[in-house]
């Protein structure tokens, strides 16, 4: 094990950007949701969400999983020197994607009326009408968001998905609402937003990676590309429909404001996602050119599972506890019912995220592309089995025990596999501490809620006590080490200085 792993730099620092843009991203899309339940009604806001559930489903068919072939084998190019051949891959990605999407989207666009039928929404098939456009833009997209995971610029991602996207798709929904044109304005916004950002993000990839691009191409074996491709397609298949069972579902067995008030409990719990989305990208690649070494692959595992428990735990706390104060703040009273969906939802994430996320990064940088396809497999079967048995009982909340039986369960499945497999995991006495000094800040933090009547003042009151009692428990349990320094050192050489590292 080395005494200093630049690897932990890289992830800091370039977690430290797509962090600051997953925190944009993340105050756009819950002003675009606030802004969406304000002007139109649930019923009209969950169709939004089947329609758009059945494009993301989709488009996985038409990627065939490729994308993600390009921050496995572009980086291991980089590194050889080889950039002829790391050019090679992005573009024969792109152009497979390119004919297979444009394919998929035609047949969204002539299977419309029978998916509107067959969730008795006929408005559905006009909304999928318009949106199969995206299906091949979403593809160039995701080409693009693998292409600067890949190089480890992730500056340019953070302007073309966390702020051009989300501000242009902001402005010009609030447009259309105002003008009154209701789904048609939802259905506008999500397409103009996608388009500037593809346009702007490939100008950029362009100028900034002009070197690679302007390489000798030298094409790849395609047989290497698909056969890690191939696995994680399918994965990916499963990963989206997994992601979107539960709107199918409820779809399906209730109405469609019900799915726009799940929807909305889904958004505010998968929030602690935002944490894991701020390394995953760059933690990948790192894993991935380094992967021989076993002791720097743990010690890189270790810190990166530290990092997301330690910032993630206390925001499990405050939406858990809250969670009723922030549906009717946020959005409108009606949307507090989803109250419970929230809870549930944040427990499972926080424990699925924190041993490797629910797309299995730490797998995938292995290079075990098959196991990541099993754990998906068992993410699936095990929610749409609990979910579409429940639904029907317990109604939405049936669908949240669904999807948070999932996670928990594909979190163990991957720390088992990994230490099966190769011996590592993330349990250490420092892990520990992060885990233990939850516990203080849930218990300062309950009364808060039960206190107070006001829900804004449980909105502005349980961040402050959560968070301030968490912190003091650290320091009381000295929890901080070298890495979390040199972590802090990116973000600011002051913060570094005043946190309290022991011996």
């Amino acid at each position: 094990m080395t005494d200093h792993d630049e690897g932990v730099t890289t992830l800091a620092r370039q977690g430290s950007i797509t962090f600051i843009g997953n925190v944009v991203n993340g105050v756009f899309g819950f002003a675009i949701v606030m802004l969406m339940t304000r002007f139109v009604s649930p019923s009209v806001y969950g169709l939004f969400v089947l329609a758009t559930s059945v494009i993301l489903f989709m488009q996985v068919f038409a990627n065939l999983g490729l994308p993600l072939a390009i921050d496995y084998f572009v980086p291991q190019y980089l590194d050889e020197g080889e950039h002829g051949k790391a050019k090679g891959v992005i573009v024969q990605v792109t152009a497979t994607v390119l004919v297979t999407s444009s394919l998929v989207a035609f047949a969204i666009a002539a299977g419309s009326g029978f998916i509107g039928n067959l969730f008795q929404e006929p408005a559905m098939q006009i909304a999928l009408l318009l949106l199969s456009v995206t299906i091949p833009m979403l593809a160039i997209y995701n080409v693009l968001l693998t292409s600067y995971y890949s190089i480890k610029k992730l500056q340019y991602r953070v302007i073309m998905r966390d702020l051009v996207r989300p501000s242009v798709r902001f402005a010009v929904t609030a447009g259309f609402l105002l003008a009154g044109f209701g789904l048609l304005g939802l259905i506008g916004g999500y397409v103009i937003g996608l388009f500037v950002a593809i346009t702007i993000g490939t100008a950029i990839f362009v100028s900034k990676a002009w070197t690679l691009l302007t390489a000798d191409l030298e094409l790849v074996a395609p047989k290497p590309l698909v056969t890690y491709s191939v696995p994680l397609a399918m994965t990916s298949v499963v990963f989206v429909l997994m992601g979107n069972v539960d709107y199918f579902v409820l779809g399906y067995f209730l109405d469609s404001d019900d799915v726009g008030i799940y929807r909305v409990g889904y958004m505010l719990g998968s929030g602690l996602m935002i944490i894991f989305n701020s390394l995953s990208p760059v933690f990948k690649p790192l894993i991935a050119e380094t992967r021989d070494d076993i002791d720097l692959v743990e010690q890189r595992f270790r810190i990166m599972a530290r990092w997301i428990a330690g910032i993630t735990l206390p925001i499990t706390i405050i939406l858990s506890l809250g969670a009723s104060s922030y549906l009717a703040v946020l959005y409108t009273p009606q949307y507090a019912a989803a109250n419970l969906v929230v809870v549930l939802l944040c427990g499972a994430f926080l424990f699925n995220v924190t041993f490797g996320g629910p797309d299995g990064s730490l797998l995938q940088g292995m290079g075990y592309s098959r196991f990541v396809f099993a754990n998906t497999i068992v993410l699936f079967g095990a929610n749409f089995i609990v979910s579409i048995t429940l639904v029907p009982i317990f109604g939405m909340e049936g669908a949240a025990i669904g999807s948070a039986v999932a996670l928990v369960l594909v979190g163990l499945l991957t720390l088992a596999e990994i230490y099966y497999l190769d011996g590592i995991h993330p349990f250490t006495r420092d892990f520990a501490k992060i885990v233990v000094s939850g516990v203080p800040a849930t218990v300062a933090g309950a009364p808060v809620v039960y206190l107070l009547e006001s829900d804004l003042l449980v909105v502005a009151a349980l961040p402050v006590v959560v968070i301030g009692v968490y912190v003091l428990s650290l320091i009381a349990m000295d929890a901080f080490t070298e890495d979390d320094a040199r972590m802090a050192a990116e973000f600011s050489p002051t913060l570094e200085k005043w946190l309290p590292i022991g011996s």
